[in-house]
């Protein structure tokens, strides 16, 4: 939701923010609408991205083993070259470090 709430300062910043799951459009659809997200969902319900970005993780859940998606946040220039990465993050301050990454790759443009 941090997002959500921030999403003009990305904007304003010129920056696209796009959530990834791996879940379906109708899911996404439904949780876009239920927090009022201002930004798309990507359905990535094969996997492609998910593997691409090597988010996908073996992890214990209730004593067994099972694939889940390690949370994490990337940030993309306009050229489309990965310029920073944040793995298994936290939620809170996140977004403030990445608005103030994306506000450091705009001065650097």
């Amino acid at each position: 939701m941090q997002f959500r709430d921030r999403h003009k300062d990305f904007v304003k910043a010129g920056a696209v923010v796009f959530g990834v799951s791996r879940d379906n459009m109708a899911s996404h659809d439904k949780f876009k609408q239920n927090l009022e997200l201002p930004f798309e969902l990507i359905a990535d319900t094969e996997e492609k991205l998910c593997h691409m970005f090597g988010v996908v993780k073996n992890k214990i859940m209730y004593g067994k083993k099972v694939k889940g998606i390690e949370r994490s946040t990337f940030l993309i220039d306009p050229a489309g070259v990965l310029v920073e990465e944040w793995r298994g993050i936290k939620v809170a301050g996140h977004v403030d470090e990445v608005l103030k990454s994306v506000k450091a790759l705009k001065k650097a443009a």
